[in-house]
């Protein structure tokens, strides 16, 4: 399986975890020192707290809810210059700062 492209995700502002595209789908994977915490929280309601990676062929729908949609989606893919189809594009550009307790960012390699 190849990692194409990856994004850090928090909770609160903390690293919780890991959103990878791939060749064969996506792979979510929580932080071994969130999980620890016995404070943490999940993503989540379909993304319970776990060591094992949660894998999809489609991008898990939690993530794709958090994208826009409408008229904002429109904008966004036209000002970041993105398909509205490259849902993780999107997700790195639109989703930094969420309504909400997640964001994402692009991950370091």
């Amino acid at each position: 399986m190849t990692v194409l492209r990856s994004a850090s995700v928090y909770v609160r502002d903390r690293y919780a975890g890991r959103l990878d595209e791939t060749d064969e789908g996506y792979v979510f994977t929580y932080d071994r020192a969130y999980l620890l915490d016995p404070a943490a929280t999940a993503v989540s309601l379909t993304l319970p707290l776990q060591s094992a990676a949660y894998t999809s062929r489609y991008l898990f729908p939690f993530f794709d809810g958090l994208l826009p949609e409408g008229w904002l989606l429109d904008l966004v893919s036209r000002n970041w210059k993105l398909s509205p189809a490259d849902r993780f594009g999107l997700l790195l550009c639109a989703c930094r700062d969420c309504i909400g307790n997640v964001s994402l960012r692009e991950a370091e390699s």
